[in-house]
């Protein structure tokens, strides 16, 4: 078998091994919103076993820094910003995280659920 098309060898070949080498597939954005230094919502689902995003609006006019060690994340946003994260995969289980300026009132929970059958 030859290739006619040899200029499309190396995009075809940087596919598959981008294909073959991803563990998992990112789901949806999950939009996060904090005002009043609570986060609404404050419980997310999320499949297991799949990268996300988390994209925080900070409403406030103080810094928020989104923070779960459950999570492995950490990041400030300044008054107004919108910052985004990536997590995960993630094993099935709730997760924590919270803003550190304020982490007794803002406060949240991360589903990540196995998929239905």
């Amino acid at each position: 078998m030859s290739i006619t098309r040899p200029w499309l060898a190396v995009p075809l070949l940087a596919l598959a091994v981008a294909v073959w080498a991803e563990p998992s597939r990112a789901a949806d954005t999950v939009e996060l919103v904090l005002k009043d230094h609570k986060f609404t919502p404050s419980e997310v689902t999320v499949p297991s076993g799949v990268r996300f995003k988390i994209q925080l609006v900070n409403q406030d006019d103080t810094p928020a820094e989104l923070e779960s060690s459950d999570l492995r994340v950490e990041k400030i946003a300044a008054p107004g910003v919108t910052i985004t994260v990536n997590a995960g995969p993630l094993k099935p289980g709730a997760y924590k995280f919270f803003d550190d300026y304020h982490p007794d009132v803002a406060t949240g929970t991360l589903t990540a659920a196995a998929p239905k059958d």
